[in-house]
């Protein structure tokens, strides 16, 4: 909060103006001038006398003495009561007690009969109380009045009107005094384009959002929350390709600090068609400890590795993943890969381990069960399997035909079932 400097009683004394004035309701250049140049007011000698020996305690650290001898002046002039007012309102914030700070400073400002400084700074200041209680929208207008008394325009002031529409959620007013902000800083500020990023995404409008963190990395590209920003905003937008690119520019970096970067890396290759390198992005994240060893992220693996045909691993992730929960589903899709990959004994443990879990796909895991067993020659078990899959309507028909088989086929070599 903005604090009173300290001054000497005679340096106070000398420099306590102001002028009449009647406030407008857009900057006017004329009166503007007319008021910087008007003649500056001294406050009464008794006034300024008690004011002085205010300041002489207020020097000596003693806040609640001052604030106790201002208190007890009842000036008899516009002029003075504003000053006092100015004053006992600065003294209050530094007490932190905001609500009666800002009871003063709107009172001295209200007959605009300060000096042309002292009325903008406490213009300014009676905004800044406003905003630091969250009353933004009274905030708001306390920060246009200032510009339109001053004539100015300042980039943190059109900051703060673009962050006060932000609480307040009406975000589509967020973006001309962000852009103005901008456009007046004399060196590039992260936080005003910021501002923009957030109300465009609260208003769904990624295209935009995209476009200005394209703006971010050009502006700051050391900056690596930037990058990792960015590739996420291509994520809403569907443009897989460029946000494999930022991505992988922003892993080769090192600016990853999230677990859900690697997650967005690894899905873009995913969707871009190269699963093997999602699957070794997220596989090294599990062992470096960069991504948590859970039953999603452990899937997510699985699942990559499948994709990229690599089955035997992608099965070793399954059943990790399964043994977090007992997952009886992901325990049978790793003793199908298994059985894919000519793993007989392997996919039987899995698949009955699947079925011994309740698996609610039975009759295609008896059915994988019944073919892991008849590659390995066991003709009895691969019956019986493959009578339990008839049971399941959905593979009924299939394990018919099946069982038939598997009957010729042990007859012939003189097994009887």
């Amino acid at each position: 909060m903005k604090q009173l400097h300290k001054a000497t009683a005679l340096a106070l004394l000398m420099t306590l103006t102001g002028v009449c004035s009647n406030a407008v309701a857009a900057p006017d250049p004329a009166k503007i001038e007319a008021r910087k140049k008007a003649k500056t007011k001294i406050m009464g000698e008794r006034t300024g006398k008690k004011v002085v020996k205010a300041f002489e305690l207020y020097n000596n650290d003693q806040l609640d003495e001052a604030i106790a001898l201002m208190e007890e002046l009842d000036p008899s002039n516009d002029f003075d009561k504003a000053t006092v007012d100015r004053y006992l309102g600065n003294f209050y914030a530094q007490k932190e007690d905001y609500t009666k700070a800002l009871d003063f400073v709107k009172r001295a400002v209200e007959k605009d009969v300060l000096n042309f400084k002292d009325q903008a700074d406490t213009l300014k200041f009676v905004a800044d109380l406003y905003f630091g209680q969250q009353k933004y929208v009274e905030g708001v207008k306390a920060y246009n009045d200032w510009m339109d008394f001053t004539g100015e325009e300042d980039d943190k002031v059109y900051a703060k009107i673009a962050q006060a529409y932000f609480e307040l959620k009406q975000f589509s007013k967020v973006i001309e005094p962000a852009d103005k902000a901008i456009k007046l800083a004399k060196e590039p500020n992260k936080n005003y384009f910021m501002l923009k990023v957030g109300s465009y995404f609260e208003l769904k409008q990624f295209n935009k959002v995209v476009e200005v963190g394209e703006t971010l990395v050009k502006l700051f590209p050391d900056d690596k929350q930037n990058w990792t920003r960015l590739g996420s905003f291509y994520m809403s937008t569907e443009q897989f390709t460029k946000g494999q690119t930022i991505m992988e520019v922003a892993y080769r970096k090192g600016y990853f600090e999230k677990e859900n970067h690697y997650k967005i890396l690894s899905s873009y290759y995913s969707l871009n068609d190269i699963p093997y390198k999602a699957a070794i992005v997220m596989e090294k994240a599990l062992k470096e400890d960069k991504v948590k060893r859970t039953k999603q992220n452990v899937t997510a693996v699985a699942s990559y590795f499948h994709q990229a045909k690599h089955l035997v691993t992608a099965a070793k992730y399954y059943e990790e993943a399964a043994k977090f929960d007992d997952d009886a589903d992901l325990f049978r899709k790793a003793g199908n890969l298994l059985l894919t990959e000519q793993k007989y004994s392997a996919a039987v443990e899995r698949l009955n381990k699947a079925l011994e879990l309740g698996t609610d796909k039975k009759g295609s895991t008896y059915s994988d069960l019944a073919e892991a067993y008849l590659y390995q020659e066991k003709y009895k078990q691969a019956y019986r399997a493959i009578v339990k899959a008839q049971d399941d309507p959905r593979t009924r028909k299939f394990a018919r035909g099946w069982a038939t088989f598997i009957k010729d086929k042990a007859q012939r070599k003189g097994i009887s079932l």
